[in-house]
């Protein structure tokens, strides 16, 4: 490519080529991306979302990409625009359910928020999977929290375990309202973190956006826009009630602290703890259960398709 425009277009379909996933116009302006090594300083009106759609029309581009009702791709992979479309009717329906374990969380005492991450945030889901939430607790009270939200998604019969695996909740990461910058800063977090949707907790995340800001670093056009709310539960006078009484019953930090040894020790013990590659995180700003992450993989078949591009 001779054309920086294009050259971030065609890496946007190829990142996105490895999920599965044909996009509009609209959401290859919205998701540009371009890699690390490429520290050219940006002007935002070049890559416009205008410019954007001129320059799908590029033929030298065309020599690699195709578009079909409205979406653009990769040569070959017309296919993909039929199974995302059904994939968004998949996604619609787990909102629902998603929607209505959080009408529960948000009476739970130190929950400050919760967003939905993973394929059902890009509305890319199957139907047999889960919901992958991430869950702001209030700093000091990450054990407590995280006790409290598995117990109540537990007793919604909604939480992941064993082969219990479609439309149930996986609680694997959860963070503190002080620790809202996220460590793991690649091409794979930045994709996952600018298609985040939050459920509850939207102050949180207005604040979540601006201490993840190095996601522009990847993501060319990404900026604080205001949080859409059609998927918000909000929050209430009685919810804000019971959260208070609730945080004042378990204010006690021999709690926390009783909770901590209780779980941490349960990590260490457990199996995909020591699994090669996972990422297990257990401190007291964050809690990570990763036993087979999927950004090595999705980054190597990234790397492969930016290959066969040449």
């Amino acid at each position: 490519m001779d054309n920086n425009l294009s050259k971030y277009i065609l890496t946007t379909l190829a990142y996105y080529d490895v999920m599965d996933y044909p996009m509009t116009a609209f959401e290859i302006w919205k998701y540009l991306t371009r890699m690390t090594n490429d520290e050219r300083m940006l002007t935002k009106d070049e890559f416009s979302l205008t410019n954007v759609v001129a320059e799908l029309e590029n033929e030298k581009l065309q020599k690699f990409t195709e578009e079909f009702q409205g979406y653009y791709f990769l040569r070959g992979r017309r296919d993909l625009v039929e199974q995302r479309i059904e994939r968004n009717k998949i996604a619609e329906q787990k909102f629902r359910i998603v929607r209505g374990v959080v009408f529960w969380l948000r009476f739970v005492p130190f929950v400050r928020g919760v967003a939905v991450t993973g394929r059902l945030a890009m509305k890319n889901t199957e139907r047999a999977s889960d919901l992958d939430f991430l869950v702001v607790l209030k700093k000091g009270k990450i054990f407590t929290g995280r006790t409290l939200v598995t117990l109540v998604v537990h007793l919604l019969g909604r939480r992941r375990y064993g082969q219990k695996i479609k439309d149930r909740v996986c609680l694997n990461y959860f963070i503190t309202s002080k620790s809202l910058e996220i460590n793991l800063k690649d091409v794979f977090s930045a994709s996952e973190y600018s298609f985040l949707v939050p459920i509850f907790g939207y102050k949180t995340f207005k604040k979540f956006q601006w201490k993840n800001a190095w996601i522009a670093k990847y993501k060319i056009n990404y900026a604080l826009h205001s949080i859409p709310g059609e998927k918000l539960v909000h929050d209430s006078r009685l919810a804000k009630t019971l959260r208070k009484i609730g945080e004042k019953v378990l204010k006690a930090d021999w709690i926390e602290q009783g909770l901590k040894k209780w779980q941490t020790q349960r990590i260490l013990n457990d199996a995909r703890t020591k699994q090669n590659g996972s990422m297990i995180i257990a401190t007291d700003e964050a809690l990570v259960f990763l036993p087979n992450p999927q950004s090595p993989k999705v980054f190597e078949k990234f790397q492969e398709r930016l290959a066969e591009l040449k």
